[in-house]
């Protein structure tokens, strides 16, 4: 991925995880709470298969829609 599309990306994953601030469920390997920022990145991971920054420019706009969902999901 080109570097505007990494900042790009980057800063809705910053807003998607501002989003769930709060509202992850409790895990107990997490005893002070579960970061919302490390969620979407690992989300984004296992559901691409890379990490963000990895992820072909040409599957931009299928990662924001994910992100979206990620929204409507939590």
């Amino acid at each position: 991925m080109n570097d505007q599309n990494k900042k790009y990306l980057w800063s809705l994953i910053q807003s998607t995880g501002d989003f769930l601030i709060g509202k992850l469920p409790d895990h107990p390997s997490h005893p002070k709470g579960r970061n919302p920022y490390a969620h979407v990145a690992l989300t984004i991971k296992n559901k691409f298969g890379h990490s963000y920054k990895d992820i072909p420019d040409e599957q931009l706009d299928m990662v924001i829609n994910f992100l979206e969902f990620i929204k409507k999901e939590e």
